[in-house]
């Protein structure tokens, strides 16, 4: 009998409770950090192309600005739940805090099922959900970006319907935007190229090397197939990737740029020629040196972790780790890069984006790039020192460095009034 899959927002807590007690947190602040800032629910009322009217529930949680604007994603789901948003906004707080970024953490969702929605009930939707959050957001108050099925074309019409409301275009409103808009270089592929640095460097803790390493990737979409084709310019081989639908498995190597192409192509990596076909969990359970998580949360449960031979775990995704799993994984002396790490690339680059939009500026990718490995690699390195002098998992020392710098922010600005 499988584990059932716990509640987002409580191994979120959990997560919490663990720095908490490692950092001696004065209870005040723990109380604190342990409830969102605000929760915001929406009605988002859509005509919808047949005419008929279809009603859908947003959200919006903004945890924690303690050390800046809150930021986060924008995800439209049919499974998308209040413990799921509170959770990841949690997450975004101690990411961007981890990060070093003067960002503090907040998620978006609507309850939808986007591949069955056309684009113009997409954009009605969108709009409408924005005029509900408009007055909570803003370049210095809540920066949104994309998450899962979003992408630019929504952050486009978030930023027109925000700049028509506010008389004046506002292009930090949003991050992950299209280049003409005043987007980023390098944020397309920023999430999955700053787990790939994080990979490269946990290689260089475990004496070992990126070339002829073995890897498998579960969710092979933006953040999953950029993480495979960088990695494979790092010198590593490609050997089982998967999406929803299922996946593929070459033990001799896949082509990364291939398999992309034929997900593309077909909508799955399932048919890719000279593959043979696993599920999602046989992918994650697969004998390679380094896994990376890269679609939706708790997808590592503790029966699946107690069958991972990966050396090297890199969290693209968000929680895709159970805590019982962590557990587990830690005993069976797997190197895990957490999430709020090893996917922090994205909001990295977004907030180069904002930085570059609020003082009208445009560097080039390789910048951009060199910008992000530079405040990747020192973010890993902190984290790893943290685990050393504590003798903790990456985990653990990933949320006492999180959750410390969120604390004392807290502390130094005192209550008022």
């Amino acid at each position: 009998m499988s584990e059932a899959k716990p509640n987002p927002f409580e191994s979120a807590l959990k997560q919490l409770d663990i720095a908490a007690e490692r950092l001696k947190l004065d209870p005040g602040i723990h109380g604190i950090l342990r409830q969102p800032k605000r929760i915001v629910t929406i009605s988002v009322p859509v005509r919808m192309d047949n005419g008929q009217t279809k009603t859908f529930t947003g959200f919006r949680v903004q945890y924690n600005d303690a050390r800046g604007p809150y930021k986060g994603g924008i995800r439209y789901h049919p499974n998308v739940t209040l413990d799921e948003v509170k959770a990841l906004s949690a997450w975004m707080t101690w990411k961007c805090s981890v990060a070093d970024i003067p960002f503090g953490g907040a998620k978006g969702g609507i309850i939808c099922d986007p591949k069955k929605m056309s684009q113009g009930e997409l954009e009605r939707m969108t709009r409408r959900y924005t005029t509900g959050i408009a007055d909570i957001i803003g370049p210095d108050r809540d920066v949104p970006a994309p998450d899962v099925y979003t992408n630019a074309q929504v952050m486009a019409w978030i930023l027109d319907t925000y700049s028509q409301l506010k008389g004046v275009m506002v292009p930090g409103v949003v991050t992950g935007k299209p280049i003409s808009l005043g987007g980023s270089l390098g944020r397309d592929t920023a999430t999955g190229r700053g787990a790939a640095f994080c990979t490269r460097e946990a290689a260089k803790v475990k004496g070992t090397t990126l070339k002829g390493a073995t890897f498998a990737v579960q969710g092979f979409g933006n953040a999953g197939a950029n993480y495979a084709l960088i990695l494979e310019e790092m010198g590593a081989k490609l050997i089982a990737a998967s999406d929803s639908k299922g996946g593929v498995l070459n033990r001799r190597g896949l082509d990364a740029k291939k398999v992309l192409q034929h997900k593309e192509k077909s909508g799955l990596v399932v048919g890719y020629s000279g593959a043979e076909e696993v599920t999602n969990e046989e992918l994650l359970e697969t004998e390679c040196e380094i896994l990376c998580p890269a679609a939706l949360e708790n997808a590592i449960t503790k029966d699946i972790a107690r069958k991972v031979k990966a050396k090297i775990v890199t969290e693209a995704a968000n929680g895709p780790t159970t805590p019982e799993a962590d557990k587990v994984l830690d005993q069976n002396k797997v190197f895990l890069i957490p999430d709020i790490l090893a996917n922090s690339g994205g909001v990295i680059v977004s907030y180069l984006e904002w930085v570059q939009n609020l003082d009208r500026l445009s560097w080039s990718e390789e910048e951009v790039n060199s910008k992000l490995e530079r405040k990747i690699t020192t973010a890993f390195k902190g984290v790893h020192g943290q685990s050393a002098e504590s003798a903790v998992s990456m985990r653990t020392a990933a949320l006492m460095v999180g959750v410390g710098r969120v604390a004392e922010a807290i502390r130094t600005l005192g209550l008022w009034p």
